[in-house]
């Protein structure tokens, strides 16, 4: 399935986040991530996100069933990580 997450995390935990969501996904812009990934590396993803978590954090995560529906367009500078070494 493709995933678009989205956090707003407290500044002391923030680099775990996002150190974590590399791990799983694409980074494309800051607090932003998205990409293909299977239920279950999902699911494990979330636990190890909610551990680092704290009360006032938050994570939205978008499930899209048809990525191919999806247009995405990008005004400004295109932050997507592989672009940066492409």
């Amino acid at each position: 399935m493709f995933v678009i997450i989205t956090y707003d995390i407290g500044e002391k935990r923030v680099s775990k986040v996002c150190k974590k969501l590399r791990e799983y996904l694409d980074w494309t812009q800051n607090s932003v991530f998205e990409g293909e990934i299977t239920k279950g590396k999902l699911t494990r993803c979330l636990a190890e996100l909610k551990s680092i978590m704290s009360d006032e954090d938050s994570i939205y995560l978008y499930k899209v069933e048809n990525p191919k529906a999806i247009v995405k367009e990008v005004i400004g500078e295109d932050r997507s990580f592989d672009r940066l070494f492409l």
